[in-house]
C-alpha cells in the first residue's frame, strides 16, 4: 500500500471530471429534455451496423434480401433492450429489483446486460429466420460482423458516462473516477473493451468476411465473432470493478459475472467454428441471380 500510494503521489493522474466535466453522460439537451449519449450510442450503433449489413448482402450469396434487413431493424433494437434489461436484472441485480420490481421499468437509471443484449438479438433473429423460413445460422454470421460497431459505440458511452471503470493502477494512463468512491487511479477499462470487442473484432471479421469464403461456412462468423468476444471480455475483467452485488462470486470463484458469463459463448463460439466446415454447401443468394457453390 505505501509503494502504491507513493507513485500514486509521484505520478499527475487525469480527474475524469476534469477530462470529460461533471455531467458527461448528457450529450445536449432539446427544450429541457437531457439526450444522453448511451441513447445516441445505442442509435448509431444500430444505424451503422444496418448500414453496413446492406453492403454485405449486396455481395453474391446473401442469405437475406433488403426487406429482411428492414425487419431485422426493429427486432433488433427491441432484442437489445428487452434482453438487455432482463439480462441486467437476472444476472446482476436480482435481488434489489425483487424488492421494488416496477424499478426494472426505469432505464433512465441505467442497468444493461450485453450477454443479455445478445441473447435478445439472438431470440429476434430466431424470428426474423423462422418467420421468412431463412437459414439462421447463416443470417447470424451477417449479423455478428456488424455487431462490433455497436459495442466500440456502447463501450465509449460508458466511458463518456463515467461507469464500469477498471480496477486500481499505478499504470501512467490510469484516471480517477470520483463516480467510483475514491480518488485512487483507475484502469479505464471501457476503453480497452471499445478497442478489443469493437476495433479488433471489427477488423478482424471484416477481413473474413471479404478476404475468405467464411460466409460461405453457416456458422462460421457467428463463432469467430462468440470467440472475439469471450475471450476480450475474459482477458478485460481482470482489470475492471466488479459490479459491487456480485462481489461475492468474485470471492468464492475467482472470476466475476461477466467472465462466468463469457464461458458458455466461448464454448459455442469453438464449437460452431470447429464444426463449419461440414455444413459447407451449396449457397443459393435469397435475392439477386448468384450462387456460391
Amino acid at each position: 500500500m505505501f509503494l502504491f500510494a507513493t507513485l500514486t503521489e509521484a505520478t499527475q493522474y487525469v480527474n475524469f471530471h476534469d477530462l470529460m466535466g461533471e455531467n458527461s453522460e448528457i450529450a445536449f439537451s432539446v427544450f429541457g429534455l437531457p439526450i444522453r449519449w448511451y441513447a445516441l450510442a445505442y442509435l448509431a450503433g444500430v444505424f451503422l451496423g444496418y448500414w453496413y449489413l446492406l453492403k454485405l448482402i449486396a455481395q453474391p450469396g446473401a442469405p437475406m434480401a433488403r426487406r429482411h434487413a428492414d425487419d431485422m431493424i426493429f427486432y433488433a433494437m427491441l432484442g437489445i433492450i428487452v434482453g438487455g434489461r432482463v439480462g441486467y436484472v437476472l444476472f446482476y441485480n436480482l435481488e434489489a429489483y425483487a424488492k421494488n420490481p416496477v424499478d426494472v421499468f426505469r432505464l433512465w437509471d441505467g442497468g444493461m446486460s450485453l450477454h443479455g443484449g445478445v441473447i435478445g438479438v439472438l431470440i429476434a433473429i430466431w424470428y426474423v429466420t423462422r418467420k421468412e423460413k431463412l437459414n439462421f445460422l447463416r443470417f447470424c454470421d451477417y449479423i455478428a460482423v456488424v455487431v462490433p460497431i455497436g459495442l466500440f459505440l456502447g463501450r465509449l458511452a460508458n466511458f463518456v458516462n463515467g461507469e464500469l471503470w477498471g480496477r486500481t493502477t499505478t499504470a501512467a494512463w490510469g484516471i480517477i473516477f470520483p463516480g467510483s468512491g475514491s480518488m485512487l487511479p483507475r484502469h479505464p477499462s471501457q476503453l480497452y473493451e471499445a478497442g478489443l470487442e469493437g476495433l479488433l473484432s471489427l477488423a478482424v471479421l471484416s477481413f473474413l468476411f471479404w478476404r475468405t469464403d467464411a460466409r460461405y461456412k453457416p456458422g462460421f462468423l457467428f463463432g469467430m465473432a462468440a470467440i472475439l468476444y469471450g475471450l476480450s471480455r475474459f482477458a478485460v475483467e481482470f482489470v475492471r470493478e466488479p459490479d459491487a452485488q456480485r462481489q461475492w462470486v468474485v470471492e468464492a470463484t475467482g472470476l466475476s459475472m461477466g467472465q462466468w458469463l463469457t464461458v458458455p459463448m466461448l464454448i459455442l463460439g469453438f464449437w460452431l467454428v470447429a464444426t463449419a466446415k461440414g455444413r459447407r454447401q451449396r449457397v443459393e443468394p435469397v435475392a439477386g441471380p448468384d450462387a456460391i457453390a
